[in-house]
């Protein structure tokens, strides 16, 4: 870090130490971030853009999702994973979501298992489409974890003043999502609850 500069003035020499000491805690703060603590951060509520009543649903026509293009692998499936395999692989009905890039088609590849060939898939989205519960898994886990300043004026614990510092907050934000069309309860996610 380079050298600070000499003031012949003390309050300036004050408002730089206290500017450096607000970085130094900024910094502290980044790098307490640790990949388990942005996990747990709370998932930004976003409306989902696509209602649709049930007996709309009946008259939209049913899609179901082919890969365009797949690429082999060598290796060897393990057997021990059969079951999940065989759970991951069943269609589900589910509609799509571009939360970034509103109504663009979502392009991405998918390899859930080793010895599975590598997919790329194709995605409509805002229209109910029927394809692997690993490629709707795939949509719903795309996220990813907004940081922020805030400057906030807070009381002391010891009522001796008010402290002024920057905090970090951190919010997990769903880039894509996948939701079930179906509006009854459904384990289409697997073991964890769908929400």
């Amino acid at each position: 870090m380079a050298e600070k500069p000499k003031h012949h003035n003390s309050e300036s020499a004050k408002e730089l130490d206290k500017l450096e000491g607000q970085f130094n805690e900024f910094e502290k703060q980044i790098n307490d971030l640790t990949l388990d603590r942005m996990n747990v951060a709370p998932k930004q509520d976003v409306e989902p853009q696509t209602k649709l009543a049930s007996s709309e649903i009946s008259k939209i026509p049913e899609h179901y999702l082919k890969p365009s293009r797949a690429i082999g692998s060598r290796e060897k499936f393990n057997e021990k994973f059969r079951d999940k395999y065989n759970f991951s692989k069943e269609y589900v009905h589910f509609t799509a979501e571009n939360k970034e890039i509103i109504g663009e088609t979502i392009e991405l590849w998918t390899k859930p298992f080793p010895g599975m060939p590598a997919e790329f898939w194709q995605v409509p989205v805002n229209k109910p489409v029927w394809g692997p519960r690993y490629l709707a898994e795939r949509i719903k886990g795309c996220t990813y974890h907004r940081l922020r300043m805030d400057m906030r004026t807070t009381q002391g614990s010891d009522f001796m003043g008010r402290y002024h510092g920057s905090i970090v907050i951190d919010t997990t934000v769903s880039r894509l999502d996948a939701n079930p069309v179906s509006a009854r309860k459904s384990i289409f996610m697997g073991e964890k609850a769908f929400g």
